[in-house]
């Protein structure tokens, strides 16, 4: 992994590009809008495809771009006007001898040889003391007022230059934007200055005290509304924080209701006033999803959430976000600018401690072992940040009680369990419009300092545990789901087909995982989920299944079915051996479950159903049927095809054309690669099916007189017959080919004599848990129709409808009473630990 450098480029240009990737043609085209609802920059063309895409778009807000004003860029031309700025970049340094702003690069270039001497300083510091001097330039303006006279306030005025003779006679003072100007008459303040020009020596100001470490800091989306990660990879990640790949960091996270301006405290906490979140006095809420920042002084991630209260689609799916944003996080700082605290907050922390305890034990004791912590220690701490305007905060007059045990009773009240132990409570009293942030940043640093909970971390290792939490939790939400943070977030949607209870496993838990839950289920006749449980072995402390079935393990079909007929069903245990068996004496035969346990199990969706009573005797005897009748049947059946037609040109008289020049019917021209060849007694060629049905005698070719066979459309609508008189056939080649015919007739009869019974009791012998033919459609694995091309086979197992293809392997089934190699498809072969 390639190092990630601690700073980018020490100047910054004021070019600014379509920052629309996806859709923008051409790389880094120029910026000239900005849409105030997509939040980027957008080229002319972007601008045009985007918002005339969607009706949504159309009504977005984009406004031009302004260019900075020239005083804040670099000024070399006004140096040398033979040299331009290239990249226009913002000036870094103001030169006290030339009197001209510089960007490092051009400043370096500059001032080589003799102007090496020239006096540099601080662009911003510049600009903060010219901003300095022109608010110590504005002074009282003069006034007839006794100079010992407070009782009036003058506001930001400058001084008015006049004469020591005019000033010295006060008398002949005469407003002239005075309505009704007089001699003596009190002069207008603020004469020749503005609102507008107050404002922005402030905004100067304010942007002067900036820190240069923060100059360059700027957000990213980290997730999006839907929960989908907006960045790829972790050298991505790297690059849009700005830090070092081995630089150990923390983050900090801010949780509230929509418009408490969260984004505005982290900007004045963290960035110096900086707007790296994005503050608007829009109804709509301006952070929508999950956006981050690196502060390079404190060494923390810096997290800015969506609020809480704001319009969405679905209220889960956005708590669930905001739970994989706490999960990963060192210090929560939950921002509330309710006169008096609600109880949504005391709901939220409480679903929130509880969820991440429960949903993050596993990980947390893991943690904890190899830390040598306990749990609670690894927890985030939680910073309630309280801003009122008309009531006290907590801890105020309160006799020296803890703002923290006043929360504590709360939870206590309203009996909400609080799982996070290490909780902080800053108030603070606004009287004007700014807020007072300086015990919270105080107590913020002391918490980011503290090392004895949750230790600085790398960066990757923020970045690939959200991503495992986001990869394991993102599956689709139930709108109706009532709770912050309710289970169906997180464990398997799956649920019982005979109680309707939920998996209690993890959600998307791996396919190797069996589903589960901690609920007993009730038994239901057509689901059959009643199992037997060896009794010798679970009074030792195992659970063996064991199923009624014919034979032992140990016999062969045949042996087993006869000791079936005589002695009855069976059960019989991995570890016990035969343990049962229904007609063991000629009377008074015990029942089964005096031998077993009776376990009532789960049925899920996609597992076995009609666990007991599989019934297969029938099926055993069907299918030894069927491999006599395959054997029989085989002899007319591919691969013996090329050795059959090779006898039968030995056997073939000579007027007739081989079976291997044979490719096409010499009528319809099909052709007959697949298909059956027959020859036409007469001429000798070959046709399909379809073109040689008739028969009529032909003792021409020495097939007899009284005799019907085969011939071709044409010979039999010919008087007389097609071929050549030179090439008859003799008596002994048609009684050859007469004789293998007959073979191959019997053959067939005794093959269609097991069929067609077999087919009649193939239903029959139907095990009860597997689907009867008729209900089948489809293969369950590969969903392709059955037809006549692709026949209907059973899985042994689960007893669904599979190809051949997908039923390519046989295991045993112990469970469903297969103690040989049976056919399975390939989704119980996935799971053959469990058969």
């Amino acid at each position: 992994m390639t190092s990630v450098p601690r700073k980018f480029d020490r100047c910054k240009t004021s070019k600014r590009y379509c920052a629309e990737k996806l859709c923008c043609k051409s790389e880094r085209a120029a910026a000239t809008f900005h849409c105030d609802d997509c939040r980027t920059d957008q080229c002319y063309d972007c601008v045009t495809s985007i918002h005339q895409s969607s009706p949504k778009f159309e009504f977005h807000e984009c406004s031009h771009i302004v260019p900075p004003s020239f005083d804040l860029l670099c000024q070399i031309s006004n140096a040398d006007s033979s040299r331009q700025c290239t990249a226009i970049n913002f000036a870094d340094l103001h030169c006290e001898v030339c009197n001209i702003n510089f960007c490092f690069t051009c400043f370096e270039f500059y001032h080589r040889g003799p102007r090496r001497t020239h006096r540099k300083t601080n662009f911003k510091d510049y600009k903060s003391r010219e901003a300095k001097k022109k608010l110590e330039s504005i002074v009282k303006p003069t006034s007839p007022v006794d100079i010992q006279d407070t009782s009036l306030t003058f506001v930001s005025c400058p001084q008015i230059q006049v004469d020591q003779e005019v000033t010295s006679s006060m008398d002949s003072f005469n407003s002239a934007n005075s309505r009704n100007s007089q001699n003596g008459s009190m002069p207008d303040l603020c004469l020749n200055s503005t609102e507008k020009d107050i404002i922005n020596i402030e905004e100067e100001l304010a942007a002067s005290q900036i820190d240069e470490q923060h100059y360059s800091s700027q957000s990213f989306m980290l997730l999006d509304g839907q929960e989908k990660l907006q960045v790829d990879d972790i050298n991505e990640f790297l690059v849009k924080l700005g830090c070092d790949e081995e630089e150990q960091v923390k983050v900090v996270s801010i949780f509230g209701n929509t418009g408490d301006g969260k984004s505005y405290t982290l900007n004045y906490t963290f960035f110096g006033g900086k707007e790296v979140f994005q503050t608007s006095a829009h109804q709509d809420s301006c952070t929508i999803g999950v956006w981050a920042c690196y502060d390079p002084v404190t060494k923390a991630i810096v997290i800015d959430t969506e609020g809480f209260l704001g319009a969405t689609a679905n209220q889960n799916q956005r708590s669930r976000l905001l739970l994989k944003i706490l999960a990963i996080s060192d210090v929560v700082i939950y921002r509330t600018r309710a006169e008096r605290l609600h109880n949504d907050m005391f709901q939220f922390l409480c679903d929130a401690s509880t969820a991440y305890t429960k949903h993050f034990s596993r990980e947390l004791q893991a943690a904890a072992k190899r830390c040598r912590k306990s749990v609670a220690d690894l927890h985030p701490s939680v910073i309630v940040f309280h801003e009122t305007t008309n009531t006290k905060v907590l801890g105020e007059g309160n006799g020296g009680k803890p703002a923290e045990s006043d929360l504590l009773d709360k939870f206590q009240q309203l009996e909400c369990p609080m799982h996070f132990k290490d909780l902080k409570y800053v108030g603070t009293r606004t009287k004007g419009t700014k807020t007072d942030f300086r015990q919270f940043q105080a107590e913020l640093q002391l918490l980011l300092e503290n090392k004895s909970h949750r230790a600085a971390r790398k960066p990757e290792v923020v970045y690939m545990t959200l991503k495992n939490l986001n990869d394991k939790f993102s599956g689709e939400i139930e709108k109706p789901v009532f709770g912050t943070f309710p289970d169906q977030m997180f464990t398997c949607s799956v649920k019982c087909l005979c109680c309707g209870e939920s998996c209690c496993h993890s959600m998307n838990h791996k396919a190797d995982q069996p589903h589960d839950t901690d609920k007993r289920c009730k038994y239901q006749h057509q689901f059959g989920n009643k199992v037997y449980l060896c009794k010798r072995c679970w009074m030792a402390g195992k659970q063996n299944i064991v199923v009624l079935k014919t034979s032992e393990s140990k016999d062969n079909a045949w042996m087993g079915f006869a000791k079936y007929v005589w002695a009855g069903e069976i059960l019989e245990c991995p570890h016990c051996g035969v343990i049962y068996r229904s007609r063991e004496k000629w009377y008074g035969n015990s029942e089964a479950e005096e031998a077993v346990t009776v376990d009532i199990r789960h049925v899920w969706p996609d597992g076995l159903q009609n666990l007991q009573g599989a019934q297969n005797a029938a099926r055993k005897l069907v299918d030894g049927m069927h491999y006599i009748a395959d054997s029989i049947s085989s002899v007319g059946s591919r691969p013996t095809k090329m050795l059959s037609d090779w006898m039968a040109d030995r056997i073939a008289p000579d007027y007739w054309v081989p079976n291997t020049q044979v490719k096409e019917c010499s009528i319809c021209s099909v052709k007959l690669e697949n298909e059956q060849k027959h020859h036409c007694r007469a001429c000798g060629k070959g046709f399909c099916d379809a073109c040689s049905s008739h028969r009529k005698p032909v003792p021409e070719r020495g097939w007899g007189e009284s005799v019907a066979v085969r011939v071709c459309n044409n010979c039999f609508s010919a008087d007389k017959m097609t071929g050549s008189a030179d090439s008859t056939g003799s008596n002994s080649q048609t009684t050859a080919r007469r004789v293998g015919e007959a073979v191959s007739s019997a053959i067939g009869v005794a093959a269609s004599t097991f069929n067609y019974p077999l087919d009649m009791l193939k239903d029959t012998a139907r095990p009860a848990y597997w689907i009867p033919d008729i209900e089948i459609k489809n293969c369950c694995v590969c969903k392709e129709e059955f037809g006549p091309k692709r026949a209907i086979h059973h899985c042994r197992a689960c007893g669904k409808g599979v190809c051949e293809t997908c039923s390519p392997s046989k295991l045993p089934v112990p469970i469903r009473g297969w103690d040989y190699p049976v056919r399975v498809c390939k989704k119980c072969e996935d799971k053959a630990d469990q058969l």
